[in-house]
């Protein structure tokens, strides 16, 4: 089924509201970026007061869009239960919630043998700290699969337990919550009162947000340049031979597709056999690939627009995330860097799935169902 009001109707962040009386609801982002989770949680009826991150040119985008929200500079090692609890002193119900980098995690990582001397190896270890320090009562952590293999995971989980929280958690298809691209992401919840669990999946199989309904409606742009409407509607340039590869692309295809004139060296190796999506172009009835930190270059994976010959946009790539279309990156007037965008923008967790982790928390809330219960 077609929904071509998909992006109209993400355009701008409504809150839901609760009876008179219920209990508020706030809470903390710790590795908030640009602002992804907390512009979920906004959205599903929680007031995330504070984002923490050590990369202040997030800072921009996190205040922007989430409007009272105020983005702290801080390393995580250095945030104390007594800062975070001052945050949080004037709610009911508090919230604590993070997705520590993934870099040392990533099945994409190269070095794996050396994934622990990574300088973030330790920082979910500090996630842990605060929640046994402050005792909030609720936690979410978003991150990647592989990180369940790790004992840095299993020490978390042990940490909140042994807190008394009770802790669930399970790899989630990021398509199946109303984002336009096939992420598979693991979802931690832990409740200090009672059990919770991650809301059942919103959108069907058959109903999944497809990369047609999310960007086809945007401005039509070629490659290296950009629309005067909105500077992140940008496309970065092709050399001759590229734009000759995209030409005889098809949405879906592979480079086995090309002439052999246009294939590269690598993909005549064994090695190179094993990665056929690689300048490959997106479909338009199917959701997007993973959108990673590099999705504005035509040759780091199936990021060729389906119909138009460039790379998908800045704006696109956010889109995709499930970003609304106004969720502004740069200030205006400033010089717009695509590597520093689209980095913000594929380590940002997707707002639609912080949306589900919000519900989630709320559904799992006492005070808030019984007040919901007597509204009926």
């Amino acid at each position: 089924m077609e929904r071509q009001g998909w992006l109209a109707a993400h355009r701008e962040n409504t809150k839901r509201s609760f009876p008179e009386g219920s209990a508020s609801v706030g809470a903390v982002d710790l590795f908030c970026g640009v602002g992804g989770l907390t512009y979920g949680l906004r959205s599903a009826g929680i007031d995330v007061v504070a984002g923490f991150d050590l990369d202040d040119s997030c800072r921009y985008a996190y205040e922007t869009n989430n409007e009272g929200a105020s983005f702290v500079r801080r390393n995580i090692k250095d945030v104390t239960a007594e800062e975070v609890s001052s945050l949080l002193s004037g709610y009911d119900v508090k919230v604590l919630v993070g997705c520590a980098p993934c870099q040392p995690f990533s099945s994409h990582r190269k070095d794996k043998k050396n994934r622990k001397e990574h300088k973030d190896w330790g920082l979910l270890g500090e996630f842990g700290r605060l929640v046994s320090e402050l005792m909030p009562d609720f936690v979410s952590m978003e991150n990647v699969p592989e990180i369940a293999k790790e004992s840095i995971f299993s020490d978390f989980v042990e940490t909140l337990e042994g807190a008394g929280y009770s802790v669930s958690y399970e790899v989630v298809r990021a398509e199946e919550y109303g984002v336009p691209q096939r992420r598979r992401r693991l979802l931690l919840l832990a409740s200090k009162d009672g059990d919770i669990s991650l809301i059942p999946p919103t959108c069907a199989k058959e109903d999944v947000v497809t990369v047609r309904e999310a960007i086809s409606s945007l401005p039509a742009v070629r490659a290296g340049s950009a629309s005067r409407k909105d500077p992140l509607q940008s496309a970065a340039a092709l050399s001759d031979l590229n734009m000759r590869r995209i030409k005889a692309s098809t949405p879906n295809g592979t480079w086995r597709d090309w002439p052999e004139d246009l294939r590269l060296p690598c993909h005549k190796k064994e090695t190179g056999k094993t990665y056929p999506a690689v300048y490959g172009r997106m479909s338009w009835d199917e959701v997007a690939p993973t959108i990673t930190t590099q999705f504005y270059c035509y040759g780091t994976g199936r990021f060729g627009h389906p119909s138009q010959d460039r790379a998908i946009t800045l704006r696109e790539g956010a889109i995709l995330q499930s970003f609304p279309l106004g969720y502004r990156f740069v200030e205006d007037g400033k010089r717009v860097s695509r590597s520093e965008v689209a980095r913000q923008i594929g380590n940002a967790v997707p707002p639609k799935l912080g949306e589900a982790v919000g519900r989630s928390i709320l559904a799992a809330c006492p005070s808030r169902k019984q007040s919901e219960e007597v509204a009926r």
